[in-house]
C-alpha cells in the first residue's frame, strides 16, 4: 500500500514540529487516522496550530492502558515518549528530519516490517508537478532561494520549501502541473528516500551531521540518493570543485558549476579568469555578469550563485531573468548578514554556520580585517583543526561560548598564531565581551561553527537573539 494513499490507514508520526503537524494536517484531510508522537513533555510542546483538529493529547508513560487505533479518535497526540505499544497495529511510520533513525521505536518498526517514510518521500510521490531537488553541506538555502527567485523573475508560478522554512505536503493541494517546485532537502529526510528529483543538485559535500550518521561514509550516502533514483532523462548539478561530489556516481545527464573555467563543451556554469561569471546550457553560451555585481559576499556565495544559473536554466528560466535576481539578490536572513554598524563597527549574524567549514567560509569573506569572531553552540563532532588554525591567524579576537566552548578554547591553545580568546557562558555574553573589545574599524562576526540546540531551538532563534542583543548595546 503507497504511503500516499491515507484512507483508512493508520498512521504514526514521530516528531511535532513543522514537518510532523504538517504531515498530520495531510493526512488527516487523506482519511488516515493519526498519532503524532513526540519525546518532549507537553509543557515543551506548541501545539496551538493543531487546535481546530481537537487532538486528544496522551501521556506516553500511560499509553499502553489508554490508547488502541481501534478506539482512538482521529488524531492523538502522545507526549514524553516513543511507546513502542504504538506500533501495534500500524500501517506506516513517519519519521520527521529531526528524529534519528537508531530509535528503539523505529528500529522496532524495521523489524516488524511497518513501512518508514517522511514528509519528502510523501511529497514526492504526490506532487503533480516536476521537482527540482537541492542538497549540500553548504548553501542549500542560498541556492534554493535563489533558483526560487530565477524562476519567478520568469514568470513561472513557484513554490519553495521543504527543508527551508514551509513543508511543501502543506502546499500539494495548490500545486499544478505547470508550477515549478524547488525544494531543500536535507540529508536526514534523504537517508529514508526512494525518489530522486527530477533536477537534483548538490552544492557541496563537506564534513558535518557525524553526530547523526556516524561517519564520513554514512553521510555521503544519505547525500548521494538526491541521485540515486534518478533516470537518463533527468539532470544533475554538481559541484566541480568538490572532491566528493565530482566523484559522485550518476545515471542523469550532468552539468557543472565551478570557480574555475570548465573544458568545452561541458554543461552548466563557471567564473573565468578575470571575475566574469559565464553559462552554458543547451544552445544558450553566454556571460551573466561581473562577480563584482553580485550583492552577495564570498566565494562561496559566487558558486551558489553559479548553482542556481544552471538549474534554473535547465529549469527553463531565460538568461536575462538568472541576470536580474544574480545582481539584485541580497541573501537569505542569518547568512552573512549585516545586522548593525555601531560606533564604526559592523556586526554580522552568520548564524547558520553550523560547522567549522562554513565557519571557515565567513573568515574567508573578511580577509585583512580586524575580526572578532564569535564561536560556540553544540558540537558535531567535526575536524576543527584546520578552522583553529585559521581562527588563530586572522581574528583579532575569538569569543567562545556555549557547551562547546572548552573544545574550541582547547584547539585554539594547540594552534599558531596571535589571536587572544575568551570563554564565556553564553552568546549574549558573547555579545557584551565583543562590544568591550571592538574598535572602530572591526567586524564582529557571529559565525559558531556549530549547532544552536544547547540553548536555542534552531540556528534562526539563535540568530535573531543575537540581533536582538546587538541592538540592545548602550
Amino acid at each position: 500500500m503507497s504511503s500516499s494513499d491515507g484512507q483508512g490507514k493508520r498512521v504514526l508520526i514521530l516528531g511535532a514540529a513543522r514537518q510532523g503537524k504538517a504531515l498530520t494536517r495531510y493526512l488527516l484531510a487523506q482519511g488516515a487516522q493519526v498519532v503524532l508522537n513526540d519525546a518532549q513533555a507537553r509543557e515543551k510542546l506548541d501545539l496551538s496550530d493543531l487546535n481546530d483538529l481537537s487532538p486528544t493529547i496522551e501521556d506516553a508513560s500511560t499509553i499502553d492502558a489508554k490508547l488502541t487505533w481501534e478506539a482512538a479518535p482521529a488524531l492523538t497526540v502522545v507526549c514524553g515518549g516513543h511507546p513502542l505499544a504504538l506500533l501495534e497495529g500500524c500501517d506506516v511510520l513517519f519519521v520527521s528530519g529531526g528524529v534519528p533513525l537508531d530509535l528503539p521505536i523505529v528500529q522496532a518498526a524495521r523489524a516488524r516490517g511497518i513501512p518508514l517514510s517522511n514528509d519528502a518521500q510523501l511529497f514526492f510521490e504526490v506532487c503533480p508537478a516536476p521537482i527540482i531537488g537541492i542538497t549540500g553541506s553548504a548553501g542549500k538555502t542560498t541556492t534554493t532561494t535563489l533558483v526560487g527567485e530565477m524562476l519567478k523573475a520568469a514568470g513561472r508560478k513557484t513554490w519553495v520549501g521543504g527543508n527551508i522554512g514551509n513543508p511543501l505536503i502543506a502546499d500539494v493541494a495548490h500545486i499544478q502541473p505547470s508550477d515549478a517546485v524547488v525544494m531543500e532537502l536535507s540529508s536526514f529526510q534523504l537517508e529514508l528516500m526512494t525518489r530522486s528529483p527530477h533536477i537534483a543538485c548538490i552544492t557541496n559535500i563537506t564534513p558535518n551531521h557525524l553526530d547523526r550518521h556516524g561517519t564520513m561514509e554514512a553521510y555521503i550516502a544519505a547525500k548521494q540518493r538526491i541521485l540515486d533514483f534518478q533516470s537518463p532523462a533527468d539532470w544533475c548539478v554538481l559541484s566541480a570543485d568538490n572532491a566528493v561530489t565530482a566523484a559522485l556516481p550518476r545515471r542523469a545527464h550532468t552539468a557543472w558549476f565551478s570557480l574555475r573555467p570548465l573544458a568545452s563543451g561541458q554543461q552548466g556554469a563557471w567564473m573565468d579568469d578575470v571575475g566574469m561569471l559565464w553559462v552554458r546550457i543547451g544552445e544558450v553560451h553566454a556571460p551573466i555578469c561581473h562577480r563584482s555585481a553580485l550583492q552577495l559576499i564570498g566565494e562561496h556565495n559566487v558558486a551558489n550563485v553559479l548553482a542556481a544559473a544552471a538549474v534554473s536554466m535547465l529549469a527553463g528560466a531565460p538568461l536575462e531573468a538568472v541576470r536580474r535576481v544574480a545582481t539584485t539578490f541580497r541573501g537569505v536572513a542569518h547568512r552573512l548578514q549585516l545586522v548593525a554598524e555601531r560606533n564604526g563597527v559592523r556586526w554580522y549574524d552568520d548564524s547558520i554556520a553550523t560547522a567549522p567549514e562554513r565557519l571557515l567560509a565567513a573568515l574567508r569573506c573578511f580577509e585583512g580585517q580586524s575580526v572578532i569572531l564569535l564561536c560556540g553552540g553544540r558540537d558535531k563532532h567535526l575536524p576543527w583543526e584546520e578552522a583553529a588554525q585559521r581562527m588563530r591567524a586572522q581574528c583579532k579576537a575569538v569569543v567562545c561560548f556555549g557547551e562547546m566552548a572548552p573544545m574550541v578554547a582547547a584547539h585554539l591553545a594547540r594552534a599558531p598564531g596571535e589571536a587572544q580568546w575568551v570563554v564565556v557562558p553564553g552568546l549574549r555574553e558573547a555579545v557584551q565581551v565583543a562590544n568591550a573589545l571592538a574598535q572602530p574599524g572591526d567586524v564582529v562576526l557571529l559565525s559558531p561553527g556549530g549547532t544552536s540546540f544547547d540553548a536555542f531551538k534552531d540556528f534562526a532563534e539563535r540568530g535573531d537573539r543575537f540581533q536582538q542583543w546587538v541592538n540592545e548595546l548602550p
